[in-house]
């Protein structure tokens, strides 16, 4: 399975590709930063936000799309941002009939490390070694990214298959 996580950002936004199935190692496939320019108008960063994850989507066709969720900070202008960027990155998979799942930076971090105490340093360092990486992603948004593949590949996968069969025994089907 191939997903594209987004560690959603208005400044710098976190893409990460990642290949994998539940249970097993996961292969890079590529990661990249998307920024925009703070000075700029805010309709004109979210349209470049919106044209760079679209082009993401298209050219590393994933099987889903693996989206930070917001979560409330003390600074309200800064997670407005990150919750505008987050509307697009589920938008750009949505667009195009991919699901789309929301994880909290916990859930990744207890995925990833075991700990969803585990800080920036401890992420990074576990992302290097399981995607089997001679340096670490940089900068740490790529790296939450590619967490957040990760982290759905290992949980959202089982999640969706899960629910997939449920779903078949409700409708009387054994398969």
């Amino acid at each position: 399975m191939r997903v594209l996580g987004v560690d959603p950002g208005l400044t710098r936004c976190g893409v990460g590709v990642v290949e994998g199935l539940p249970g097993r190692p996961c292969t890079l496939v590529a990661y990249h930063v998307v920024q925009t320019d703070p000075g700029e108008e805010l309709p004109l960063r979210l349209l470049h936000l919106d044209r760079a994850l679209t082009e993401l989507v298209a050219r590393h066709q994933p099987a889903s799309v693996a989206v930070e969720r917001v979560f409330s900070q003390h600074n309200v202008r800064t997670v407005m941002g990150t919750a505008q960027a987050s509307a697009i990155a589920v938008l750009a998979g949505a667009r195009v009939g991919l699901p789309v799942q929301t994880y909290t930076p916990s859930e990744v971090k207890a995925a990833v490390t075991g700990s969803g105490q585990a800080d920036k340093a401890q992420m990074t360092a576990m992302v290097t070694r399981l995607l089997r990486l001679d340096a670490p992603p940089r900068p740490a948004d790529a790296a939450d990214a590619l967490a957040l593949a990760i982290c759905h590949i290992w949980r959202g996968g089982t999640r969706s298959k899960l629910a997939a069969a449920a779903d078949r025994v409700r409708r009387g089907g054994t398969r």
